[in-house]
């Protein structure tokens, strides 16, 4: 090649292929001819319109397919009336003397958008205080509540209620059976903040959680400014309280609550000692397992022991003292009532896990005392035992006014094992009387079924309780948990466990569905109560509140 011919310009194909600064994979191979394309943009895209469909064009100003454009058959001569009333939606408004458990339930019932404005803040600085440290003050406050044994519904408002108060308005509290979480979003386009918390110890002391509440009081009160260092200092003092009974006066009251519920299934004074002392010490040896670091449902099953063995004790030595109520009068300490009525109380107002699990707990302690009472009540069988399941159910009728006294010290008991406040337990003793009044009107002068009987007592003490709660400002649960201790079915759940003993098993499962029932009707009597006085009252109601939807079953 010459010289000349080399200073001509080389052709499009020469300089794809010899072209030093083309690199890249995605030049085209020597010899390949890409056929160059037309006026228009290749069409790559999935949403395009095939070749050959004619796609009608829109008439409206509005370009296909956008979300302002009407459907064609709108009509507007046709159309409903609009949703949104001429007026406007409605405000809102919470009564101010309203309890604050009322007030922060109904805007939890309420959605996002739908709740009101904080009315008062609670701030340390000029920009509030931290939101990390609030929603652990939050949580630390929560879990004191659901240890304590309060329904999920009234934690959740309470800690509703703590964040509203130092101006965290768009807070969303959940609650389960061990676990505690709340999200704080600021606005809508900032991230979300959440924390949580595990419950891992729970503990009875009423004393505590009226403290809690308390507190609470204080944060919600637009006239009590609580910063949250006094907030916290309150809170450990409370963790750090002492039960107000000591260990020897709670087993007393174990003791004297069992003898007063053999007195109450027509026992006398042998049985009311001899129920006493099986129930003392079947306390002594739950407390000597719990020190040991054995679960609950063993010491359930240690301390249902003592009360059968004694019963047992005397049906061997053929005395004339009715063995049966020894065994029932036992039973009553060990009943799980508290337990009972929180779990059907969170399945009632839409938690049912909660629920579910607390229901659990209750189905293993009680399997727990059947386990203890079945094995005696074996042995006893088997070594010439004579148990009469009648025996426990006479002279009920015949003593009325001793029996109301033996319901109001089971009360009083009940309320000293509870760690109540000593300010609350005339009051709560007076409501137990009032249940067990109730009752035996019903049922033995009446002649009314046990489970209605039990379930109107059960709803008049959910009444009173929730009227006392309210004139203290506090939890309702002081004022109804040892009220319910007389409609316990101690008799039923030893009655069927005695006729499985001797081999009558389907009187026995038939004395058990008793029980059961009897214990639904308990809690759906006090929680049916509680909400009647917050349906009826005026004074220091939030006004109609609102509650779930439900689907009707589909």
């Amino acid at each position: 090649m010459t010289e000349a011919e080399d200073r001509k310009p080389r052709s499009d194909e020469a300089r794809t292929t010899y072209d030093p600064e083309i690199t890249s994979e995605f030049a085209l191979p020597q010899g390949l001819a890409v056929p160059r394309g037309g006026g228009e943009s290749e069409t790559t895209s999935e949403f395009a319109v095939p070749e050959g469909l004619q796609a009608p064009q829109p008439s409206s100003a509005e370009p296909e397919g956008s979300a302002f454009s009407l459907p064609r058959t709108y009509s507007a001569k046709d159309s409903l009336v609009a949703f949104t009333p001429a007026t406007g939606v409605p405000a809102v408004s919470l009564i101010k003397d309203a309890p604050w458990q009322d007030r922060m339930r109904t805007m939890l019932r309420m959605p996002v958008t739908e709740r009101p404005a904080p009315e008062s803040v609670q701030r340390t600085e000029d920009e509030g205080p931290a939101v990390p440290r609030v929603l652990d003050l939050t949580l630390r406050i929560g879990e004191l509540l659901l240890a304590g044994g309060e329904g999920a519904e009234d934690v959740e408002a309470a800690m509703f209620a703590v964040c509203r108060s130092y101006g965290l308005d768009r807070c969303e509290p959940t609650v389960t059976f061990t676990l505690l979480s709340i999200s704080y979003q600021p606005s809508l386009v900032d991230d979300p903040v959440t924390a949580s918390r595990t419950v891992r110890r729970r503990g009875t002391d009423y004393t505590r959680l009226a403290a809690v509440f308390h507190l609470v009081d204080d944060l919600t009160d637009p006239e009590t400014h609580v910063s949250l260092e006094e907030a916290y200092r309150r809170l450990a003092e409370i963790r750090r309280n002492r039960h107000p009974y000591p260990g020897w006066a709670l087993t007393l009251a174990s003791g004297l609550l069992a003898g007063a519920a053999s007195v109450l299934v027509g026992g006398g004074v042998i049985v009311f000692v001899a129920a006493a002392l099986g129930a003392m010490l079947g306390d002594r040896l739950a407390w000597l397992c719990a020190g040991r670091g054995l679960p609950e449902f063993y010491q359930f099953t240690v301390a249902a022991m003592p009360p059968a063995a004694i019963g047992v004790a005397f049906s061997l030595t053929h005395i004339g003292v009715n063995a049966s109520a020894v065994v029932t009068g036992g039973l009553f300490a060990l009943l799980p009532g508290r337990a009972l009525v929180a779990g059907v109380q969170d399945g009632l107002t839409g938690f049912y896990i909660t629920a579910s699990a607390r229901l659990l707990e209750v189905m293993y302690f009680f399997v727990g005392i059947v386990v203890g009472v079945l094995v005696v009540l074996y042995f006893g069988v088997k070594v010439g035992g004579k148990l009469d399941p009648d025996a426990a159910l006479g002279g009920i009728t015949e003593r009325p006014l001793v029996q109301i006294a033996a319901s109001m010290l089971l009360s009083l008991t009940f309320a000293v094992l509870l760690q109540q406040e000593r300010s609350t337990v005339l009051a709560v003793t007076l409501n137990g009387g009032v249940a067990w009044s109730v009752y035996g009107a019903m049922q033995h002068a009446g002649g009314i079924s046990p489970v209605a009987s039990t379930a109107v007592a059960a709803g008049l003490v959910g009444l009173f309780g929730q009227l006392l709660s309210r004139f203290r400002f506090a939890s309702a649960l002081p004022y109804t948990t040892a009220a319910i201790g007389p409609l316990l079915p101690g008799s039923a759940t030893y009655f069927g466990l005695l006729n499985m003993a001797q081999n009558e098993v389907d009187k026995g499962l038939v004395s058990l569905a008793k029980a059961a029932s009897l214990a639904m009707a308990i809690a759906i009597g006090v929680n049916l109560g509680s909400e009647i006085s917050r349906l009826t009252l005026r004074v220091g109601s939030a006004g109609k509140r609102r509650a779930a939807k439900r689907t009707r079953g589909f």
